[in-house]
């Protein structure tokens, strides 16, 4: 699961942290944790990549009812949750398709069940999967955990979130297959999941923690590409 916790008191979001990971521990599923102290941070480089967002409501600069109206604008499918001193803050941000509330001050027993109830909805959520002849033999891969794809010319490597798999393909043919999800080349080299996107820097597109060239003749159509994507539009 991916997850983010926006909240501009520094304690509250270490606990709140802490909480996620104590309620992970040990459990089949993983959770990445991305951490921002306000509304502007999480917006200034958001990618639809998160299956859930905690949003403290009162903020300094950008609030969390604010903020979450403009994830809305880029992403319909991402699972808010608010936390508030004052449950009728919380009221309001059903606007916003809210899925749920958590009132200050936040134990574990509240994160706990609201983890529990995204985690049944994930579940019930159909996942795209593709069938290949990798090198562990055939392989059923989730398209959203796929980060990338590389060639070397002779093969292509398969970069997802519990490994990296290898088969004898063309990029033109995988390119053929993941198109249609939401992969575009950055350069010749490389497909990339635009929903595993980072940020993209120097001419770089930081996919999965790695640093991926987007070469001068592709620039342009994959920062439309991207742009399209990040706007909800979603190949």
């Amino acid at each position: 699961m991916r997850l983010a916790i926006v909240e501009d008191d520094d304690k509250v979001r270490q606990q709140l942290q802490t909480y996620v990971l104590q309620y992970f521990q040990g459990r089949e599923n993983d959770v990445d944790i991305r951490l921002f102290a306000d509304g502007d941070e999480i917006l200034e480089d958001y990618a639809a990549d998160y299956d859930l967002i905690f949003l403290d409501i009162q903020m300094k600069r950008l609030d969390g009812l604010a903020t979450a109206e403009r994830i809305r604008e880029r992403d319909e499918d991402v699972y808010l949750v608010f936390i508030t001193n004052l449950a009728n803050y919380a009221i309001r941000g059903y606007a916003v398709h809210a899925l749920d509330f958590i009132l200050k001050p936040v134990n574990f027993l509240m994160l706990r069940q609201v983890l529990m109830s995204v985690e049944r909805l994930l579940d019930q959520k159909p996942k795209r999967y593709i069938t290949l002849p990798t090198d562990t033999g055939l392989t059923r891969l989730d398209v959203s955990q796929i980060t990338y794809v590389e060639t070397d010319g002779h093969a292509v490597s398969i970069y997802t979130e519990k490994g990296v798999y290898r088969l004898r393909q063309s990029m033109r043919g995988m390119e053929e297959l993941l198109g249609k999800y939401g992969f575009f080349r950055c350069n010749s080299c490389y497909l990339v999941n635009l929903r595993h996107v980072e940020r993209v820097e120097n001419g770089d597109a930081i996919v999965g923690g790695q640093a991926l060239t987007i070469s001068r003749p592709r620039h342009k159509a994959f920062m439309e590409a991207l742009t399209k994507y990040l706007g909800g539009a979603k190949a």
